[in-house]
């Protein structure tokens, strides 16, 4: 099985951490970020990788060289411009010539990849995306009221929704809809799909999963590294 980790992102939110080196290499305990995705990939019976670089490219290839240390299959693809989140797919359409599994490089999840690989093969859409329900505490109060009168309060209720969690799963003749040498991203992509009335299927992540993009999220993910991945096995 094959996955595309798209690690070419510039890391702007995780200044000044990233003024030094790309955000996947940032270390969470022991581990690079990118290195975690990887091992727990190639757990998941992923044995052929593909990062999808830009930022600080040479980084990432030194560190991982052809994963052979990871035992799995290791290759390098560079952006020359930016290709936003979809793009750079269309660098790889040579290669990417069976359902493969994407996913963002700022990604800390306890997914089962190959669960979500196999749900998305047996279905009849080309691209399959993986959500996440988030719960967000509300700061005020909710007054519900007829006219001038109050009927009841909710106090600092949770806001819940259902987001698009940075993994998805592709099969082959959806890249022929990217456009080629332009940024292409994905909510713009899942539009057009839409638009075209072309179905696309949901696969809900029950599992941990932890989105690092910014500096808080980050420190944040150095405790949740130790409480729910080593105990899971993971990046060990």
């Amino acid at each position: 099985m094959k996955a595309v980790i798209l690690s070419g992102g510039l890391g702007t939110r995780l200044r000044p951490f990233t003024e030094v080196i790309p955000k996947p290499l940032l270390p969470i305990g022991e581990k690079a970020v990118l290195e975690i995705q990887i091992e727990h990939l190639r757990d998941r019976g992923f044995d052929e990788i593909i990062l999808a670089t830009n930022y600080k490219s040479s980084y990432i290839e030194n560190f991982f060289g052809d994963g052979s240390s990871y035992g799995i299959k290791l290759s390098i693809s560079k952006e020359e411009i930016p290709l936003g989140t979809v793009g750079p797919l269309t660098l790889l359409e040579n290669v990417l010539n069976e359902p493969f599994l994407v996913m963002n490089g700022d990604i800390l999840t306890l997914l089962n990849f190959a669960a979500m690989y196999e749900f998305a093969i047996s279905k009849d859409s080309l691209l399959t995306i993986g959500t996440k329900e988030w719960v967000t505490p509300f700061q005020f109060g909710n007054i519900q009221y007829e006219g001038d009168y109050v009927t009841n309060i909710d106090e600092k209720p949770s806001l819940k929704t259902t987001i698009l969690a940075g993994i998805y799963v592709f099969k082959p003749e959806l890249l022929s809809f990217i456009p080629k040498g332009q940024k292409y991203n994905m909510d713009t992509l899942i539009l057009q799909m839409l638009e075209h009335k072309m179905p696309i299927t949901r696969y809900a992540i029950g599992e941990y999963w932890l989105d690092i993009g910014r500096i808080d999220d980050y420190e944040k993910a150095q405790q949740i590294y130790r409480d729910h991945f080593m105990d899971n096995g993971v990046g060990h």
